[in-house]
């Protein structure tokens, strides 16, 4: 089973910065495909950025030139930095991760980590 937890969620004032930490443990073969997901009150779960294991990354609109998504594979462990922060970036994140052990290929959730962005 692996485990997935995020960390690095706080209060902050607009334009300050947040990084978020999303650490992997447990058994399995590789690592593919991470991600960042986030869900506002009321709203449905959003995709963040996501970053491939070779590091390729994709971001969403709203983020762009704000946010950057980071790897670290020798730890296992998945990065947000936050630049620039919103009130609308206000959400619980959740990290999300795909990978495989033995031939098969599973994703998990973390358990979520609340942003909220004060003005």
């Amino acid at each position: 089973q692996v485990q997935l937890v995020e960390s690095g969620g706080g209060l902050v004032q607009v334009g300050g910065s947040l990084r978020l930490s999303c650490a992997a443990s447990g058994r399995f073969s590789s690592m593919e495909a991470m991600g960042w997901y986030r869900q506002a009150p009321g709203k449905q779960r959003e995709l963040v950025a996501t970053i491939t294991s070779g590091g390729t990354t994709n971001y969403a609109d709203s983020v762009k030139d704000r946010f950057t998504i980071s790897r670290d594979n020798a730890k296992n462990t998945m990065y947000l930095q936050m630049n620039s922060l919103k009130p609308e970036d206000t959400a619980v994140y959740y990290c999300h991760a795909d990978y495989v052990r033995s031939v098969w290929r599973y994703g998990r959730w973390g358990q979520g980590t609340q942003v909220t962005v004060s003005s």
